[in-house]
Order: C-alpha cells, then structure tokens, then sequence
C-alpha cells in the first residue's frame, strides 16, 4: 500500500462539524495512516492498521467514529483501550477537541489510580465514548458499572504495548464482553504473531493498512527540545531570541488564530516578525515570504499548511512553539532550516503530557533530541553588553564624532565631570529602550531535564527507591515501568519518582506507603514480558538481592549490547533578532 496521498480532508465523508474543527486545527492533508483507515471506517468495517507512534493513528479513528456517533443515546457506544494512563488522557484530550461542536459529547477517560467515586459519577450521567486501560475497564466490568452490550466499536490502540506489559489476556477478555456484531479496529506499531492471532479472532474481513515510516531528519540540523515549566513559552522564546545567533527564524504553532497572535506578541517586544497562515490571501503569503528573504523580517509564525514549499536559505533557526501532531509535520517543519549545507537549529517546546510524542519524533527519525536549558538573566546581559559594545565600536570606527567631541568637551567644562561620567551617562541614556540588565521579575528557568521523566529527587519527602528486575536488554522504556505500575496498582504516575534503567535491572521511586500487598502485587506484575520482582534497593548497586543480581550482570556481559551586530531603532519600533555570522 503506498503512503502517498493526495486527498484533502474535505473530501473525506466526515460529519461537518468534524470538519469545522479540522479546519480550525489548520489540517489540510490527512497523514497516510489517516488517509487509509477514515474511509473504511466510516463504512463501519473492522480494520487492523500497522503505523509508528506519532503518525496520526488517534485521528485516523477518532474522526471517523466521531462522525457516526448517535448524540441522541448517552450509552457508552466506543471503547478505546490504551496500554497506559498517559496514552488514554491523550487520546481523550484529541476526542474532546476533534468533538468540541458536537452538541451534548461526553467523553470518560478510565484508568487506574483515579478516584473511582468520580468515574462511576460521570457513568452514571452517561458518556457516549470511553478511553480506558484494561486494569480499571475490567474492575468495572466485574462491579457492572460499564456496560458493552451497545457498543458499536472497539478500538484496540498500540497493541504490541498491550502486549510487552502482559496485558493481551485482559483485552481478549474485555472483547468478549462486547456485542459479536460490531466493528473493531486494531492498530500497532509491530504485528507480532500474538497480535495477529487476537486479530484473526476478533476482527471479520478487516481492511488492512500498513505504512512504512521513512521519516528522516537532515544531518546538519542541529536538534534540541525545552521542556515546558517554570517559564510561560512566550518568555522562553523571547530568551531563545535574545541570546542566540539568529539569522531569521520560523516559528511553528497549531491554529491560524495562534499565528496573529504571537506574531502581535513579538512585535509588541520589539522584534520584527509577521504571521503566514492559510486565511491570507496568496499575494500577501507571497509578499511576507519576499520580506523574509531579503532582510526585511526576520521571524514568521506559521501553521504547517502555510509553510509547505517555503525555501528562504536565511532561516537559521526552527522553533516549534506547539509541538506537532504526528512525525512526518515534525520532519517537514525543521527542515525548514539546514539548507545547502548550513547548519541549521531546530527546538522543540514540550509540555510534560506530550512527553510520548518527543520519543515518537525519535524514533522516527532515528536521532536523539537533546535537552537545553533556556539562556539565563546573566547569558542575556552578556550578549546585550557584547551586542553593546559591537555598536559603540563601530559608530567609533566609522563614523566622525569632532562635533560630538567637542559637544563632550563643551559640557565637562561647564559642569566639572570627569569623562568616565559622561561616557557612563550617555551610555545609560543610549540603552533606556533595551535596557543591559533584563528586568529583575523574570525568574531564571529551571534546569533543562536531563532523562526522559521528570527529574525527581530519590531522596524526595515520602518517596522510597525500589528495584525491579527489568532493564535496556528487555526493551524497557519509563513508559512501560510508569504505566504498568500505575494501572495494577492504582498508583498515580504523578506519584511516581525518577526512574533509572540499566542493563538488566532498573530502579524506581514510589510512595513509601507502599502495603505488603500492593508490593506483592508488583512482584508478579509484568513489563516487556518480564515480572518486575519488586522490592527495596538495598544498596550503591542498586541490588535488593546481591548474589542472584551478580549473577545476572556476569551474564549479561557475554550477550549483546548498544555573533553578529543588531540593527535596532530606536524609536522603541520591531526590532531585528540578533545576527548570525555566515
């Protein structure tokens, strides 16, 4: 099957206020995932679909069962199971904007560790799609506060997932409790012979749709990633401008709304930009791309759709203020910058709730995003003193000052000061519209996360660092150790600490109010298909049981293993971003 496609979303038979919202997104083109499964899906066949994380899976089925939805009958009519909390509060996060102008929807993410009182409240009231993980879908089940037996979907999200955390059992479980005459569709990234097994089973002539990921990244650009906290993006961006060599710039955001108003935001600030989005007309895009080129603006905020094709070689930085919704966006934004052979510099703004889709850009593209941590007061005041000094220099250098000499000369004499006063006083005077010393009420940002989770301290207030017996040799992501946790034994995965993983083993902090039961609970509770084998660390090696974890290391090893000058008015007017040398 090709992943090309050249159909528009408006093409599509989804119901229009679908396509209202679609339209507001700024979506144009569905990704190939989409673009094979939204058909099929509206016809009500099953469909079993084979794409990476962050190709578009959620609105390949979202858009579809949202359009044949009955608003009338608030019944549970679509269940999404999901592997972990993380992926089900996405899911649920996507369906409720997709279905933000269909009248009276309600949507109910289910997962372990959430108040149960809460869940069975909005049951009651009725939802008309459920997102859960299998762990909390079936402690309903058994107490009958879900019912199945109206569904007219199942939808079987990552499940190669499902499967590595040992929860397949649980999902052909949960089928079974819903109607024999409905529609199912189930999508992972692999199709391991277990997941084909549930598939022949459970799914009845499903079309099928497998698309290859060939995204890929240009090697000269350079690619980082600053986690969203403790600094509103707007400042952090500003920061990124002030201290870095930047030629001009591409800022990436969501909705044609967001590229008026952050271009307004910046040009409030004092730099020169403009937004570029598809409500305007061709020959203003033209026009703002033109001004982009020669030196006449130096920053665009853009959606995806009114960048596709822009080549300005000047670009020297891609910044993506929202982050996108699939890989292929992601590829086709960066590479904006790092044209004909220059280096360019790509960043990415991520909120800790899309922490899945930065490890989805990476794997995709097959190369490791680094963390930054934002330019600090004192980075700012050095580059605004350097970019100060560059300009005093050459107004010496290449200007005549007799007249101003004289005029220095004529007021010391006058008034008895010395030329370092003056000098100071000019200088003070010259720099009231950009003040050296940024303001004191901008607090400095907080230190860029070194792993993938949030950097917890093991020695935090009721936190406790246990060790469980899976690791890299197995496969293991944080995900998998925070979702498998969190959903067996009902445990929040804000609850959940750092977490560190080695070859064969990893370490985990959790609550120290963990019961006896709960810890045996974990002991059997399996990632990657290995048990966790949960208990205390007992020491520097991270072991809670020395000889048999020796043991396991001495095997181990025998397996394998893996500046420029600111042109600036100062009238207080848009100001130019700092130069990058060429």
């Amino acid at each position: 099957m090709t992943d090309e496609t050249t159909i528009n979303f408006s093409e599509l038979a989804l119901a229009p206020e679908v396509l209202r919202v679609i339209d507001e997104i700024g979506y144009e083109t569905p990704s190939p995932i989409q673009a094979h499964s939204i058909p099929p899906l509206l016809k009500g066949r099953d469909l079993l679909g084979q794409a990476q994380t962050g190709t578009g899976k959620t609105a390949a089925f979202a858009l579809p069962l949202l359009s044949r939805l009955d608003l009338s009958s608030a019944h549970p009519q679509v269940l999404v199971l999901t592997p972990t909390r993380e992926l089900a509060l996405q899911v649920s996060e996507a369906v409720r904007t997709y279905a933000r102008y269909l009248k009276g929807f309600q949507v109910l993410p289910v997962y372990g560790g959430q108040n149960m009182g809460q869940q069975l409240r909005q049951l009651q009231r009725g939802v008309h799609l459920v997102v859960g993980t299998p762990g909390r879908i079936q402690d309903h089940l058994r107490r009958g506060t879900l019912k199945l037996d109206r569904l007219s979907c199942v939808v079987v999200d990552e499940a190669d997932e499902m499967l590595k955390m040992g929860f397949i059992d649980d999902v052909e479980e949960i089928l079974k409790h819903a109607p024999r005459q409905r529609q199912t569709a189930l999508f992972s990234a692999t199709m391991p012979n277990e997941v084909l097994k549930i598939a022949r089973r459970h799914l009845q002539n499903p079309v099928e749709v497998r698309i290859k990921s060939k995204t890929t990244t240009v090697a000269t650009i350079n690619q980082r990633f600053w986690q969203v906290r403790g600094v509103a993006k707007l400042d952090a961006l500003t920061r990124i401008l002030e201290a870095e060599e930047i030629d001009a710039m591409i800022v990436f955001v969501r909705t044609k709304i967001a590229t008026v108003e952050l271009a307004e935001k910046l040009e409030a600030r004092g730099f020169s930009s403009a937004p570029l989005n598809g409500d305007m007309t061709q020959a203003l895009r033209e026009k703002t791309v033109e001004r982009l080129k020669n030196g006449g603006l130096d920053i665009v905020v853009a959606t995806d759709v009114a960048a596709r094709g822009l080549d300005v070689q000047r670009i020297s930085h891609v910044v993506n203020y929202d982050i996108p919704h699939d890989t292929e966006s992601y590829v086709h934004r960066v590479g904006r910058t790092g044209r004909a052979g220059r280096e360019g510099q790509a960043i990415l703004f991520v909120a800790p709730r899309e922490r899945r889709m930065l490890s989805a850009i990476e794997q995709a593209t097959r190369q490791k995003i680094s963390p930054m941590t934002l330019p600090t007061r004192r980075d700012i005041t050095e580059r605004r003193v350097g970019q100060f000094k560059e300009m005093l220099l050459t107004a010496i250098q290449g200007e005549d000052l007799g007249f101003f000499e004289e005029l220095v000369d004529e007021f010391q004499q006058d008034y008895g000061f010395e030329t370092r006063k003056v000098a100071a006083a000019m200088a003070f005077m010259l720099q009231q519209n950009r003040p050296l010393l940024p303001e004191d009420d901008i607090p400095d940002p907080l230190p860029a996360a070194a792993g993938r989770q949030e950097n917890y301290a093991h020695e935090a207030k009721g936190l406790r660092r246990y060790r469980i017996e899976v690791g890299r040799v197995h496969g293991a992501e944080p995900g998998h150790i925070v979702g498998a946790i969190a959903n067996e034994a009902k445990i929040s995965s804000q609850d959940i600490g750092q977490i560190k993983i080695f070859h064969d083993f990893s370490l985990v902090d959790l609550p120290d109010t963990l019961s006896t039961e709960l810890v045996e609970l974990l002991q059997r509770v399996r990632v990657c298909g290995q048990p966790l084998q949960l208990g205390p660390d007992l020491g520097p090696s991270g072991s809670s049981r020395p000889e048999k974890s020796a043991r396991r290391r001495s095997a181990g090893k025998s397996g394998n293993t893996s500046r420029g000058k600111p042109v600036r008015k100062h009238s207080g007017a848009a100001r130019r971003v700092t130069k990058k040398k060429s």
